[in-house]
């Protein structure tokens, strides 16, 4: 008798399926909830020109035919974080790093700052293996510029595959798509084929009323609010939101609020008309504006807010 297994059986394929984890890691306002949201095809991270609005860990899902990636947005991580929230969430983007199973290092076109460079040094100790985005191609002129740029990022580090893209205007994703889910680990999905987020409606309507806010008040205090919710229920097909805009100081509620209550009126209604689109549903919301001294240097409350 020889010494060869003998498996009884059919035979079976070789797993093709590739899944896993891909954070999207990069400086703030580089694009990284732009792309997410172009990668999944809904929006799940809010957006604003401000950096460092992402302050929470969102993961969306795309599978195909070859992959489930879990893309993973991440705040921006920044030096000098010298408030708890910004540590919090430098600790949040560092952790979806670690936990990856490959990174995607978000860069803007024919930019390379010192926090770009902190941020590669973050991958190249995590081990991990790494895919370079370049976004913001759309506003490269001319455009003979980029080819340079792609050769010195190469030159600083291996990556799989270097992809320029344009997360605003959807150029050249599909690309971004294969590059990444060629290089997950070859493992059956994690998640349901039809699940987009990990995030349920709470989750989801804070932000957006957190993006109106800081759209609204623009250079005047973005980074000393928050949102909770309160109360959401469901009655008669429509959704009942009571919703906490945290400020710092006594001084900041009518800033928030405005003359008359207008200003808080246009962030209520402009949060409604997006959720309602976004949940596919009727909401009610109410906003009401309260003082917590300190809340962004008190772990206690962020830890509330889900930020710790």
């Amino acid at each position: 008798m020889s010494g060869e297994a003998i498996v009884s059986g059919e035979a079976t394929e070789p797993p093709t399926f590739h899944c896993g984890f891909a954070a999207l890691v990069g400086r703030p306002n580089v694009g990284k909830s732009t792309l997410l949201n172009a990668l999944v095809g809904e929006k799940l991270s809010i957006v604003t020109p401000r950096p460092q609005t992402t302050r929470h860990r969102i993961v969306g899902v795309r599978t195909d035919a070859e992959a489930q990636i879990a893309f993973v947005d991440t705040p921006g991580l920044h030096s000098g974080a010298r408030r708890a929230l910004n540590r919090a969430m430098n600790r949040t983007a560092a952790a979806a790093l670690a936990e990856a199973d490959l990174c995607v290092l978000v860069l803007e076109a024919l930019r390379w700052t010192a926090e770009d460079a902190q941020v590669l040094e973050r991958i190249e100790r995590s081990g991990r293996p790494a895919v370079a985005a370049i976004n913001k191609t759309d506003r490269v002129r001319p455009r003979a510029l980029l080819l340079p740029y792609l050769a010195e990022v190469g030159r600083r580090f291996a990556f799989r595959e270097i992809v320029p893209v344009s997360a605003l205007k959807g150029h050249n994703l599909e690309p971004l798509v294969r590059a990444i889910g060629q290089n997950l680990p070859l493992a059956p999905p994690l998640f349901p084929e039809a699940q987009r987020s990990e995030r349920g409606p709470s989750f989801r309507i804070a932000e957006t009323i957190r993006e109106k806010l800081t759209l609204e008040l623009n250079q005047e205090l973005p980074y000393g609010i928050a949102v909770e919710i309160e109360r959401l229920v469901e009655e008669d097909g429509q959704l009942n939101v009571s919703a906490a805009i945290w400020v710092e100081r006594e001084g900041q509620k009518p800033i928030v609020i405005g003359a008359g209550g207008e200003r808080l009126k246009r962030v209520g209604r402009s949060a409604r008309l997006e959720l309602n689109r976004l949940l596919g549903q009727r909401l009610h919301l109410e906003l009401w504006v309260k003082v917590r001294k300190g809340w962004a240097d008190n772990a206690r409350a962020l830890k509330q807010l889900g930020l710790e």
